[in-house]
């Protein structure tokens, strides 16, 4: 587990004191030994974080499809090495930094044809508005790193039941779905037809992304989503609620999968 969180001296109403900030570094992913991306995060679940990532950007449908994930530290930086199982699509030879504030925003990632792994939800599956309602709040009991910095985004999977499984913090908010999204991978959960993806912000094209890669049935967020984002979960059959705050919510698509 990294060091998430660190302290620097600011001065608040002329007197100067301590301020717990969230970590931003460097994780370098590579594969094979060449290196596919940079990705600016807060270090922990880096391993997860490099799973989630490679199931948008590879061929990556369950854990034996990756043969090795190791992390390690080389010239100051963290890194994590993976090699994939004969067979598996490569992710494209693109070397580049992604920020913090933005996931991978260019126009040859628009066709989420190639994503799509499994049905967006099983036959018959529902959830309840009032469950809906209650998952960011279950989430931020679990924020742990936002609630010393104020600095960081959250992501969680639950069940139709309002069950958490998992959460994650991250200063990118598409870094702490990749860790989500990498936790479900190799605890062999994935597709996440029986579930649904909670974030902390809003939901752009990115999240839906990711959403339709791990096959979750919905997603629901504090925020609200983009016009392309909402396009897209309906053309996808995902649930999409967004601005859940204080027990209300806005659906954008699948009605039908809400009871």
């Amino acid at each position: 587990m990294g060091v998430t969180t660190t302290r620097r001296s600011i001065v608040r109403r002329g007197e100067r004191r301590g301020d717990d900030l969230a970590v931003e570094a460097p994780l370098v992913l590579a594969l094979d030994g060449e290196v596919l991306a940079t990705l600016m995060r807060t270090p922990g679940h880096d391993l997860e974080l490099a799973a989630g990532w490679l199931v948008v950007e590879s061929g990556v449908e369950r854990a034996d499809d990756v043969v090795q994930l190791r992390g390690c530290r080389e010239e100051e930086t963290d890194r994590v090495h993976a090699t994939l199982r004969d067979g598996v699509r490569r992710p494209r030879p693109r070397a580049f930094v992604t920020s913090a504030a933005c996931g991978v925003c260019s126009a040859d990632v628009l066709d989420l044809a190639p994503l799509r792994r499994a049905e967006p939800s099983r036959p018959g599956f529902t959830v309840a508005a009032e469950v809906l309602a209650s998952l960011p709040d279950a989430m931020r009991a679990h924020q742990r790193a936002f609630a010393r910095t104020g600095g960081v985004h959250a992501a969680a999977l639950a069940t139709a039941d309002g069950a958490l499984l998992v959460t994650r913090e991250d200063v990118g908010r598409h870094n702490a779905v990749d860790k989500v999204v990498g936790w479900a991978l190799l605890d062999g959960r994935l597709p996440l037809t029986d579930h649904v993806l909670v974030v902390s912000g809003r939901v752009s094209f990115e999240i839906v992304q990711k959403a339709v890669a791990c096959g979750v049935a919905g997603i629901v967020a504090v925020s609200a989503p983009s016009s392309l984002a909402v396009d897209l979960a309906r053309e996808h059959g995902l649930l999409l609620a967004g601005m859940v705050r204080d027990g209300q919510l806005n659906l954008y698509a699948g009605l039908e999968l809400v009871a």
